[in-house]
């Protein structure tokens, strides 16, 4: 039982993990005892409270927090459970931590946590004041451009040094790797491991202004890059794919997704939907039925950087993250998602984090006008628009899948986007 005197904070981590909860958790805990507060953690998100429950409620203290920023996971567990798909959820949210004598809120999470706080504290009539603390490892909550969502940059940071093994034995091999990356909206990871390793090809869902997009489209383009790498002589590749491609593929060419189980939040479980393979199955095919015989492997690549111990750069911002989030609680606010901008603590009010079309928080898709995705497009081995206008270039990517120049080009031109100059100069 917390103490009647002094102010409660409480405490909770919601969706998958990502490397730096621990430090938000120990930054939270420090700043608020020594600002004269109590905390408690509850564990595993909202799920145990939706349920009335007050079994699993953790008093946290200094010395029990003081050294876990260096390790990956989360000390307080996490899930899934949306506390927004009925009022009686949000009151029974509310009316547990009142019973417990809460009296701020903290809630660690991504798109789906940040919402669950913002109908909270609106559930709450002011009665409870909330912040959040934005995390994924996908980067695609809606904060400044440059800005990182914390865990994302030692996801990526591992990424890059798994895909530099793959990279290696692809080239030992003489085989191909097509990898997928989490990302369910946005490309951000996707496109950050491939530019950073310097990957064959990347595939990400924004390149894609027309939805549904074919799954053959999909396979012309990886085989349109195996052919142009075969054309320089090298039999091998990595391909990085954003998982999130599932979700924009026409659900015809998938079989239909009714079979796939969804997540408390609608979404579909991605990783239920295995692209790589299907992918990998499709070009194995389509390689065969020009006559070329590639061995292709898939490889998905999440779960290793979902729980991986936070390099320095997640240690120092979630840290600072941490004691904003409860400073911001000490000096009287609510209603907002912590964000450093230039240095400097900047609140993002929960009302500025919402769509309003969708009525969802918004989400940060990759900016694929910007010059930086324009330079990430010149390293990667992509059939282009000089593949096709150069006779003798044409003839021989042609002769290598035993296809007539022209044939060659109706199949496989439809692959190549035309860039915009903006931000490209």
């Amino acid at each position: 039982m917390m103490s009647a005197s002094r102010p409660v904070v409480g405490m909770l981590v919601g969706g998958g993990p990502a490397p730096g909860i621990n430090s938000v958790i120990s930054a939270v805990t420090i700043r608020s005892i020594l600002g004269g507060s109590e905390v408690l953690g509850f564990l595993d998100g909202f799920k145990w409270l939706m349920e009335g429950s007050t079994a699993h409620v953790h008093p946290v203290s200094i010395e029990e927090v003081s050294r876990i920023h260096f390790r990956g996971g989360s000390h307080l567990g996490t899930s899934r459970a949306n506390p927004t798909k009925k009022p009686e959820h949000l009151d029974r949210v509310l009316s547990i931590l009142t019973s417990l004598g809460v009296t701020r809120l903290v809630t660690i999470g991504g798109d789906d946590t940040a919402f669950s706080a913002l109908k909270l504290e609106a559930r709450s009539r002011g009665r409870l004041p909330v912040v959040h603390v934005p995390k994924t490892i996908d980067n695609d909550l809606d904060l400044p451009h440059g800005i990182p969502t914390f865990g994302f940059q030692t996801a990526r940071h591992l990424g890059v040094e798994l895909l530099k093994n793959l990279m290696v034995d692809a080239q030992t091999t003489s085989r191909w790797y097509l990898v997928v990356t989490m990302g369910r909206k946005a490309g951000h990871l996707a496109l950050g491991i491939g530019k950073a390793a310097g990957a064959t090809l990347t595939i990400i869902p924004e390149e894609f202004a027309e939805r549904p997009v074919k799954l053959q489209r999909l396979v012309d383009a990886v085989i349109g890059t195996m052919i142009k790498r075969f054309d320089s002589g090298r039999t091998d590749g990595v391909i990085v794919l954003a998982e999130g491609l599932v979700e924009i593929v026409d659900q015809n060419d998938l079989g239909g997704l009714d079979h796939v189980e969804r997540d408390e939040h609608g979404h579909l479980r991605l990783s239920e939907v295995d692209i790589g393979d299907l992918l990998r199955r499709e070009v194995t095919k389509g390689l065969k039925a020009l006559g070329l015989s590639v061995t292709v492997v898939s490889k998905n690549v999440g779960y290793e950087l979902r729980c991986a111990d936070p390099i320095p750069y997640d240690i120092e911002y979630t840290r600072d993250l941490g004691y904003c989030a409860a400073q911001h609680l000490l000096d009287g606010g609510t209603a907002a998602m912590v964000s450093i901008q230039d240095g400097r603590f900047a609140p993002i009010p929960f009302k500025d984090m919402l769509d309003p079309v969708t009525g969802r928080a918004r989400v940060r898709m990759v900016d694929t006008d910007s010059q930086s995705y324009h330079i990430a497009r010149q390293y990667m081995i992509r059939l282009d628009d000089e593949d096709f206008k150069d006779p003798e270039r044409l003839a021989r990517h042609a002769a290598l899948v035993h296809l007539s120049p022209e044939a060659f080009k109706q199949r496989f031109a439809p692959v190549v986007r035309r860039e915009s100059r903006t931000g490209a100069t």
